[in-house]
């Protein structure tokens, strides 16, 4: 049975193993170790609680920011290549009819003797 930073020895490991985490600043551990999914223990001290259940509101506060952050990335980056096709005149496919006739006439003016 493992013992929580606030001297807790009730049955809940894993709870126990995020506040530990915590305690040492070692977000990657305490994410490891399920932060985001446990409820805190109930026979831990409120102050150690409320410092699981800060921690698991402000992971997920970071990672809707950083989801809102890609998102904007790719709206911006679609937006941009949008821009720059509507900016790209369109391929030639011939001539426009008045400078086809223009040189018709010319090519005809040139053939007489």
């Amino acid at each position: 049975m493992d013992t929580c930073r606030c001297g807790c020895t009730a049955a809940d490991p894993a709870v126990h193993a995020v506040a530990n985490a915590l305690a040492v600043d070692d977000l990657d551990r305490a994410l490891d170790a399920g932060l985001l999914g446990v409820a805190p223990c109930p026979s831990c001290t409120p102050a150690c609680r409320d410092s699981v259940l800060r921690s698991a509101d402000e992971r997920r506060a970071a990672f809707a920011a950083l989801e809102r952050y890609r998102a904007r990335e790719a709206r911006l980056v679609r937006r941009a290549a949008e821009r720059n096709a509507r900016r790209k005149p369109p391929a030639p496919t011939g001539l426009p009819p008045a400078a086809a006739a223009a040189l018709a006439r010319a090519k005809a003016k040139a053939q007489r003797p």
